[in-house]
């Protein structure tokens, strides 16, 4: 894979993202976040009252690039953590990493997975439930420098909304499931 077609959505166009912005205990730490998913990158776009909301689109040539790839397992679930918690970047060395999101991030879960009330097996199992969605963080200007915008598209309000009743209905699911697991869990 020489290159990677990538979305962002966002409140404006963005040419040329900023690597540092944004938080250093987000689950893959701080970093320009995208999804390789363009359905996906709709369905978490938001409508703020006055401003347009666009999703970029953009290929990231990846030659030459540490390209750090994690997959619903310990390894992916001791960096999040580690990010979370504020520790020290424990892939120093990456430009870009890739994985999973955490649902817990993206669904209501009630902060359950970090609350330390349940062990760290049973916060693992609890955040391999529900859809795989995928995301790339850029950390790097390295990796910046290599991203490639090639356009934005306005999303409309109704387009929007359309996807957040999809997001309703899909939480819906991943939350009795994860009452299911949980119980089990506990049980």
């Amino acid at each position: 894979m020489d290159e990677m077609r990538l979305y962002h959505a966002g409140f404006q166009e963005i040419r040329r993202p900023d690597v540092h912005y944004g938080r250093r205990n987000a689950d893959f730490g701080q970093g320009f976040y995208l999804s390789p998913d363009l359905e996906f990158s709709k369905r978490w776009a938001r409508a703020r009252k006055g401003r347009d909301t666009y999703v970029n689109s953009y290929v990231l040539r990846v030659e030459g690039l540490h390209v750090a790839r994690l997959d619903r397992d310990e390894t992916w679930f001791d960096y999040i953590f580690n990010n979370r918690a504020g520790g020290e970047d424990c892939m120093p060395k990456a430009d870009v990493v890739m994985g999973p999101i955490a649902n817990d991030t993206i669904y209501n879960v009630w902060g359950i997975t970090t609350s330390g009330r349940i062990s760290r097996a049973q916060a693992l199992r609890l955040l391999t439930i529900g859809p795989c969605y995928q995301q790339v963080v850029l950390k790097t200007e390295r990796a910046a420098s290599q991203l490639e915008w090639l356009s934005a598209r306005r999303l409309e309000v109704e387009e929007m909304d359309a996807y957040r009743a999809l997001v309703r209905q899909e939480e819906e699911a991943y939350q009795q499931q994860f009452v299911e697991v949980m119980e089990a869990l506990l049980g």
